[in-house]
């Protein structure tokens, strides 16, 4: 069995004394793991970082064989958020949350171009967290957990929207929300595509799809914790707002 495309790489390990095993996300082959024969040398080690994109040739001798790769770097992405605490953050929090709840050799061709286009805004501080919410908001809906924030679940409104229901995420209308408001998750405009995407308002938007990876996406997967390296990011972001 054989397979080449270009990705970004997840995450990686020591295996055994001179290889490693990485972790790909590709367009056409989705989460993919084998091992790089040397990846600890010198030579190979330094392009094994999490973000970066490398082109790899798959190998195995039947389908469902770890197999190994071989790799070529594309480009790195480290320069990028090395230089800022807030873009590593963020890069570990975008490779940390694939590497969680995709499904292993299960192709999302469209999440990839998305992700493949937030990694590549990496250092663009002004504009990042706000792109890193919509990535969110996409993954929520790649893995079966969209949002719909058009109209007010409890009324059919389309107008004072400002909540989103914890249980359903379907949009709730302030007029609507009546005495469960306080049960209720923020819907800030920045959340629906709308406004100029002010810090505080993506504080708010992380809180409510913070909430539905948590409760909905990852207690689904096992009640698994989610990955602390997006706590991290979200807490890097507040001390900036």
């Amino acid at each position: 069995m054989e397979w080449r495309d270009q990705g970004i790489l997840l995450s990686t390990r020591r295996h055994g004394e001179t290889s490693a095993i990485i972790e790909m996300f590709t367009p056409e082959q989705g989460r993919h793991m084998g091992v790089v024969r040397g990846g600890t040398s010198r030579k190979i080690a330094p392009h094994l970082q999490p973000g970066a994109q490398l082109d790899v040739v798959w190998r195995a001798r039947l389908e469902d064989h770890l197999g190994s790769f071989t790799v070529e770097p594309v480009r790195s992405r480290a320069a990028a958020a090395m230089g800022d605490r807030l873009a590593l953050a963020g890069l570990n929090a975008v490779t940390a949350l694939l590497s969680f709840c995709l499904p292993e050799r299960e192709p999302h061709g469209g999440l990839y171009k998305r992700t493949e286009m937030l990694l590549d805004l990496l250092g663009q501080g002004e504009v990042w967290p706000l792109a890193y919410l919509r990535w969110e908001v996409s993954l929520l809906e790649e893995m079966g957990y969209g949002l719909t924030l058009d109209v007010c679940a409890v009324s059919g409104v389309r107008e004072g929207l400002i909540y989103v229901s914890p249980k359903t995420g379907r949009a709730v209308s302030e007029a609507a929300a009546g005495e469960w408001a306080d049960r209720l998750l923020p819907l800030p405009p920045v959340l629906r595509g709308e406004g100029d995407g002010a810090d505080a308002e993506v504080a708010q938007a992380f809180r409510t799809t913070g909430y539905f990876l948590e409760q909905h996406l990852a207690r689904d997967l096992g009640n698994t914790p989610l990955p602390e390296a997006r706590a991290r990011f979200v807490e890097a972001f507040n001390r900036r707002v």
